[in-house]
């Protein structure tokens, strides 16, 4: 399925121009070959890798939308709670911070780079901090972590928790640290076991054409 831009004069065809393509069908939802491009463009950004626009780069984005257009329709049916724009800002702010040393110019620059302007990584950015505001509150209430638990963590990660931490530590001065790691632990189990299954009880099409 293509999707074109006909250029007319008056009674005449004068070309057809494709402007894009479906890629996937996800259920109801449709993931364009430009929503894969600016999801490699904005990924790469994030993690300050080359851009690669290969066949394997665009299947795996394609695979990352796929989950996102499942999590978006979660979001919508339970009503829950997104994050806000002074949210995303906030870790704008952070990046040029951590990145660009503040600079605003250098921000835009390495963005132009990688074809990206200023409005679509806020955008990115605030939907990463709506799923993971979705994730912790679909998942983190039912999950309970008891003293046996957090007691067993530490004597089994021992050394590398006094490396980490001096050699006094102790459980109970590290309870609330293994308790918040083992708590992350187990939400991202629960989210991972969701999106499987949710993933494989809905339709999903690849268009491999547009993977060549």
């Amino acid at each position: 399925m293509r999707v074109l831009l006909l250029l007319m004069c008056p009674g005449i065809v004068q070309a057809a121009v494709v402007i894009d393509r479906v890629a996937v069908v996800v259920g109801k939802h449709v993931i364009k070959a430009s929503d894969i491009e600016r999801d490699l463009r904005v990924t790469s950004f994030l993690n300050s890798e080359p851009l690669s626009m290969t066949p394997q780069a665009r299947r795996k984005a394609a695979d990352r939308l796929v989950d996102q257009a499942l999590i978006r329709d979660e979001i919508v049916t339970g009503q829950y709670r997104r994050a806000s724009d002074s949210d995303a800002q906030t870790m704008l702010k952070q990046i040029r911070q951590e990145r660009f040393a503040g600079s605003d110019t250098r921000l835009n620059q390495t963005l132009q780079r990688y074809g990206l302007t200023q409005e679509q990584l806020t955008a990115q950015l605030l939907w990463q901090l709506t799923v993971l505001r979705y994730i912790d509150q679909r998942f983190r209430a039912g999950v309970n972590v008891t003293g046996d638990e957090i007691n067993a963590y530490y004597d089994q990660h021992r050394n590398e928790l006094r490396r980490q931490w001096g050699a006094g530590s102790s459980p109970e001065s590290l309870e609330p640290k293994i308790r918040e790691l083992l708590i992350g632990q187990r939400v991202n189990e629960q989210f991972e076991a969701w999106l499987d299954s949710t993933r494989k009880a809905g339709h999903v099409e690849f268009r491999e054409g547009a993977f060549q």
